[in-house]
């Protein structure tokens, strides 16, 4: 079984940062941040790989958002910086046995944690 549970999600101010987290039962797998806002797809948001930790951003977060993974834990952060109003969603996590950037590609995923990001 591969289980992820998020957490650090909250309501902060424009301009303002959070933290992610992702506490996963397993490890070896591709892990990957999506997000969700009301009446919008699912979108890709970062990537990360368990070897040797080689990340991937999507052009709206990249210089914005960090992904990095704690390998002891099982563990993969978010940390998210200059926070717009526009990264309002709901945020998932998800582990892949192959790198992707599609979420039908995630057979695994948490439950998902609310941010709001307020003007």
């Amino acid at each position: 079984q591969v289980q992820l549970v998020e957490s650090g999600g909250g309501l902060v101010q424009a301009g303002g940062s959070l933290r992610l987290s992702c506490a996963a039962s397993v490890s070896g797998y591709f892990m990957g941040w999506f997000r969700q806002a009301p009446g919008k797809e699912r979108e890709f948001v970062a990537a990360i790989t368990w070897s040797d930790s080689n990340t991937y951003y999507a052009d709206i977060v990249k210089r914005r958002f960090t992904i990095s993974r704690d390998k002891a834990e099982n563990t993969v952060l978010l940390q998210m910086g200059s926070l717009e109003p526009e990264d309002t969603a709901v945020y998932y996590c998800a582990a892949s046995r192959s790198l992707s950037f599609r979420g039908k590609d995630y057979p695994y995923w948490g439950q998902g944690t609310q941010v709001t990001v307020s003007s």
